[in-house]
């Protein structure tokens, strides 16, 4: 595939970094413990990890919070610790990509405590100030504005109140901005996944929000009001524009967007000419229900809504969303992962997910997670989805030597990474002969999406190249199928017997069974 980038046949592997392996036995994942695990990852054969904040930081909400753009937290190591990875990735033919935080920053940040200060201070305007405060809530539970009793004035977070959202109609904080991107580029980082893009830029004129007409009791707090004039703004897009073109400075490297909105909105962040962001983040996985109707036209919705030339993006799991195997059951998650490698474009793979990895319930006083503890029992705590990767059966799954930030799963014994990798018939060893095979087919990279359709609770397409067709067959239901095909030989199933096998008109599948076929010429 020479003519795609890097990032465009790639496969890209989230680390949340505070669970991927802990090497100073203090319980938190770091970037020593990064690098002790890099030729598992080469092995496993994806192409970029992309690493959840690093940076100096209080960790009210673990990271995200950043108090300096430019540095390294001591929990996670040394800027030399982070220069001796990146080099270790490049020698391994894998590239980096960082989280940038680019909508608020820690309360704690040079940045907001100059701007707390007086109201004549230079960086007054680099954040959202206001006498009287308008309706705008908080994504955690809290009311959208903080009172400062120095200044007489109220401050906008769109999150906790010790994350205060930066003001980016001022230049002086896009420059600022930028520069930090080139901090890192210079660096050598391969690209940057840009947290909650769609949020970066609020309403000039502070306009009230008006009322959800859908909202009912029990759900999230912030849903009472629809986010009209604080998120997706017209004017965002001119800021990631300005953002792509300073990544565009350099020599094939990738802006990412997380974007939480409906599919038509959502391609609008390709920007004008494709000069936004190259992948959006198409979260739609995620999000629809687990059958093969709604997959079918997920698929069919999304492929049709892309831009002339835009480059397709699937995203399986994320640190903010339920596990897939928690979501659709251990064995459908066999159908997830031929699904999600067997789709057009760059793939995002979320830690764990190789092995199977399950949400792992937090007892009450254990819980990390502030949106948990803003708004306990609605079921938005994100720590199960963020537990140690569990390498081995031992009691602290081979991840720490010390107390883990996060309990890890009652079910470590046998879910973890040498025990599948001793089991010839592991979901392990399904990815990797997925990702083999994606990369010696390159029509299930850049091939035509076909004939994408839903039967008997099976969900089929074809993949179709110059010189070959793929046919995908996912059985989503809980029975048995006779599927009609052409003739072909079965390259990979879920059940690793059948590699090989030919079939011939009808082929039968199993519940849960999920097979591609190499159609004959």
């Amino acid at each position: 595939m020479p003519e795609l980038t890097w990032w465009q046949h790639g496969i890209v592997y989230e680390i949340y970094s505070r669970s991927f392996q802990d090497s100073n036995g203090d319980g938190v994942g770091d970037l020593n413990g990064i690098l002790q695990r890099l030729d598992y990852l080469v092995q496993l054969g994806i192409d970029a990890i992309w690493l959840s904040p690093i940076y100096p930081s209080p960790m009210a909400d673990f990271g995200y919070d950043v108090a300096d753009y430019c540095g390294i937290d001591p929990v996670f190591g040394t800027m030399e610790d982070f220069d001796r990875l990146l080099a270790e990735v490049h020698r391994r033919g894998l590239k980096m990509i960082l989280d940038f935080v680019p909508n608020h920053t820690s309360d704690q940040h040079p940045w907001f405590l100059e701007s707390r200060s007086s109201r004549e201070n230079s960086k007054r305007d680099w954040y959202l100030w206001r006498d009287e405060p308008n309706n705008w809530l908080s994504n955690f539970g809290d009311p959208g504005w903080e009172w400062d009793e120095t200044t007489k004035q109220c401050y906008y977070h769109s999150f906790l109140k010790e994350q205060p959202d930066l003001n980016w109609r001022n230049p002086a904080v896009q420059k600022a901005m930028f520069d930090v991107l080139r901090f890192w580029l210079q660096r050598g980082v391969d690209g940057f996944r840009v947290d909650v893009m769609w949020l970066m830029i609020k309403d000039e004129q502070f306009r009230d929000n008006p009322p959800n007409p859908g909202y009912r009791p029990g759900q999230p707090s912030n849903n009472r009001l629809l986010p009209l004039y604080n998120s997706n703004r017209p004017e965002v897009h001119e800021l990631v524009a300005k953002m792509r073109a300073v990544v565009d400075e350099y020599h094939e490297r990738v802006l990412i967007g997380e974007i939480y909105l409906p599919v038509q909105q959502l391609m609008t962040y390709y920007g004008t000419d494709l000069k936004g962001a190259n992948l959006p983040f198409n979260f739609l996985l995620l999000q629809s229900a687990w059958s093969a109707d709604a997959m079918a036209e997920i698929i069919s919705e999304y492929n049709s809504a892309l831009p002339a030339g835009a480059w397709p993006n699937w995203v399986l799991g994320n640190h903010d969303n339920t596990r897939i195997a928690t979501r659709i059951g251990s064995r459908q998650a066999w159908i997830a992962a031929m699904l999600l490698l067997t789709l057009p474009g760059t793939l995002t793979m979320y830690y764990g997910e190789e092995i199977g990895t399950t949400n792992v319930p937090i007892p009450p006083e254990e819980v990390q997670d502030p949106a948990e503890k803003n708004e306990p029992g609605l079921g938005l705590g994100r720590d199960p989805e963020r537990t140690p990767m569990p390498w081995d059966g031992s009691a602290s799954a081979g991840f720490t030597t010390g107390r883990p930030w996060l309990p890890i799963g009652a079910d470590h014994e046998e879910v973890n990474v040498a025990a599948l990798e001793g089991d010839g018939a592991s979901i392990l060893h399904l990815y990797r002969k997925l990702i083999d095979l994606r990369r010696s087919r390159p029509t299930l990279v850049s091939g035509r999406m076909q004939s994408v359709s839903a039967d008997k609770g099976v969900l089929r397409y074809e993949r179709r190249g110059d010189e070959d067709r793929i046919l995908v067959l996912l059985n989503m239901s809980t029975d048995s199928v006779r599927m009609t095909t052409e003739s072909g030989t079965i390259l990979v199933s879920t059940d690793f017997d059948r590699d090989r096998q030919r079939v011939n008109g009808t082929v039968e599948m199993k519940a849960a069974e999920g097979m591609v076929i190499d159609l004959d010429s």
